[in-house]
């Protein structure tokens, strides 16, 4: 069966939120061709995933000085309350993301970067060779196809005066191949210039936005499997007023 796990990490609601329209698009596409069975929804805003202690990196080390430990046996690594809490957080996600054929997450830009609520769950899922297969050391995301989609207020892109200020999208790219994911199976959708329509310092690249916005919207629908961009931009447009990333 194939599996689609959806994250969203911006703060601001659905109506609010590009970058929510957008996976919001990505998902209606998607199930709409293979059915809502295999479909997983988690909003790390809504429902943020507890900061990693003390308890998990200890945890962590000791598991990390064994080789590759299978997630079945890492239960047996546990010692006292603390780090059985930190274990029973964060296996279940690990598994959540293993059991996706496809993930997809919705990353604003804050403060040139990633969410905090996003940072955390990237803190906690990224567990010492939980990824790993235990008898080849290959990486289990090495099929799984991941779409990231970004929003920013502003322009980074490469040629613009803040290009060196990025540190969301090579974040994310770094991040997610280092994992093991397939850098053919990566794949970043942007939107830039997303506060063009209702901050006046940026009335002027209210084109541009509204262009950005419209490529991200076919990028979304072609990687979820069908070509229904134009279906899904009107609606777009008509919330760029309140926009947020």
């Amino acid at each position: 069966m194939t599996s689609l796990l959806h994250v969203d990490s911006s703060a601001s609601l659905a109506g609010d939120s590009v970058t929510r329209r957008l996976t919001a698009s990505f998902a209606e596409v998607w199930c709409r061709r293979h059915g809502t069975i295999g479909y997983r929804y988690r909003d790390l805003a809504a429902d943020p995933v507890p900061l990693v202690s003390h308890a998990y990196t200890t945890l962590g080390r000791r598991v990390e000085r064994h080789g590759v430990v299978p997630l079945a046996r890492v239960a047996a690594m546990v010692t006292g309350p603390g780090e059985e809490r930190e274990w029973a957080l964060t296996l279940p996600l690990i598994r959540e993301l293993l059991a996706a054929d496809t993930v997809l997450v919705g990353v604003p830009m804050y403060n040139f970067t990633v969410p905090a609520a996003l940072k955390a769950w990237i803190d906690r899922v990224t567990f010492p060779g939980a990824y790993a297969d235990p008898a080849t050391e290959s990486s289990r995301l090495r099929g799984t196809r991941v779409v990231v989609v970004t929003a920013r207020g502003g322009a980074y892109g490469p040629g613009t005066p803040r290009e060196g200020f990025d540190f969301q999208t090579p974040y994310l790219r770094t991040y997610f191949l280092e994992l093991g994911v397939a850098e053919e199976n990566l794949h970043v959708v942007q939107a830039e210039m997303t506060r063009a329509g209702d901050v006046p310092a940026l009335a002027r690249f209210r084109e541009l936005g509204d262009r950005s916005l419209a490529e991200a919207y076919a990028a979304v629908s072609a990687l979820a499997g069908e070509g229904e961009g134009d279906r899904a931009f009107p609606q777009a447009l008509s919330a760029r007023g309140r926009g947020v990333v």
